[in-house]
């Protein structure tokens, strides 16, 4: 007799933060609670403002077991606020080199290294570090390291959750569908741009999104990090039309969750 799955509840906090909680666990992703207008430097002469403030406040967040964490040098994916809030979460997985900044009790992983999220009371979770690319071919002196996260625990039914990270589409991320089963994926959107450096894209497209979940063929996909902040150049509306021209099976995935409402999904 299969295991039957815990039932899931994700919250949209703004940008790419969003909770995840499963089974006793409440885990966090990229924590980005600063008010918004402020304008954030990411280096080479690439700025931004944030526009839009957290559905939900740090200070009503409540206890955080784990903190998955892209990457540390953004102020879009790791602002001040949340800087702080790090030193309260139990464990923070991120990439290698922004552990060696963070230090404490965060821990560093590489593309497709597993660790595990273990307390008593509740399932093991299992997170492998998936490959990102923030940027175009050789854009890595400028944008640093980062990763996404895959999360497996007993009983899910369609697949494996996958936060992609802020990442274009690449060969290896391409691989994530072929390496593990996919039934949720948050995809981190907006296809973000500069103007000192053009047209070049520093995230994903909504058109290569479709082409991503053509291949993954997830049960649900969530859009994240394409609202809040002035670099995000294609907002829901992009999206939304992008995805009405794909394949019906990647169109009906689609689910938009309402920001700061606990949603259930399936998965």
């Amino acid at each position: 007799m299969s295991t039957p799955s815990p039932a899931t509840r994700i919250t949209h906090i703004g940008g790419p933060t969003t909770l995840i909680e499963v089974a006793g666990w409440r885990i966090l992703t990229d924590p980005t609670f600063d008010p918004p207008g402020r304008r954030y430097t990411f280096g080479w002469g690439t700025a931004s403002r944030k526009t839009t403030g957290p559905a939900i406040a740090a200070t009503d967040l409540g206890p955080i077991d784990a903190v998955l964490l892209s990457h540390d040098h953004h102020g879009d994916n790791l602002d001040d606020t949340g800087r702080a809030l790090l030193t309260t979460a139990g464990t923070v997985l991120t990439t290698t080199a922004g552990a060696r900044r963070l230090g404490h009790h965060t821990h560093g992983l590489r593309p497709w290294q597993t660790t595990r999220l273990v307390r008593p009371g509740c399932p093991t979770i299992d997170v492998t570090a998936t490959p990102c690319r923030h940027g175009p071919p050789l854009s890595r002196p400028l944008v640093g390291d980062v990763i996404g996260f895959a999360l497996r625990w007993p009983g899910q039914h369609h697949g494996a959750l996958w936060i992609t990270g802020d990442t274009v589409l690449t060969r290896r991320v391409r691989q994530v569908p072929t390496r593990i089963r996919v039934g949720t994926v948050l995809l981190h959107l907006g296809g973000v741009r500069f103007p000192i450096t053009g047209p070049l894209r520093y995230s994903m497209t909504a058109r290569h999104a479709v082409r991503l979940c053509a291949t993954l063929r997830p049960h649900t996909t969530i859009p994240v990090h394409y609202e809040g902040w002035q670099h995000f150049q294609e907002p829901r509306d992009v999206i939304e039309r992008t995805f009405t021209t794909a394949p019906p099976a990647v169109c009906d995935s689609l689910r938009w969750l309402p920001p700061g409402e606990p949603t259930t999904i399936a998965v």
